[in-house]
């Protein structure tokens, strides 16, 4: 299973760099690529690969990894590679715990 997110499914709005648009973006693991948390085109596929990962087309999923990226996500945690672990290891600890 595949999930695209679209921006029209997300609980926030993002800035767009127009300058970056058209590069590389997250498709998996490896990718020690800085993450853009505030660029809509680092997002967007960021958020599908998580939610692909976690096998789940959940609103509520959605807008609980854009919770955790706007105030949980430390920092320190830069690379794409390591967003995508904090993300995904952090939204399968929350459901284990409902």
């Amino acid at each position: 299973m595949n999930i695209i997110v679209k921006a029209s499914d997300l609980k926030y709005k993002y800035p767009r760099d127009t300058s970056n648009r058209d590069l590389p973006k997250f498709s998996g693991k490896p990718d020690p690529s800085p993450f853009n948390r505030d660029d809509l085109y680092d997002i967007l596929p960021m958020l599908s690969a998580v939610m692909t990962a976690l096998e789940t087309d959940d609103g509520q999923i959605l807008h609980l990894l854009e919770d955790i990226i706007n105030t949980e996500l430390p920092r320190c945690v830069e690379t794409r590679e390591e967003v995508f672990d904090f993300l995904t290891e952090t939204v399968r600890e929350a459901l284990a715990g409902r």
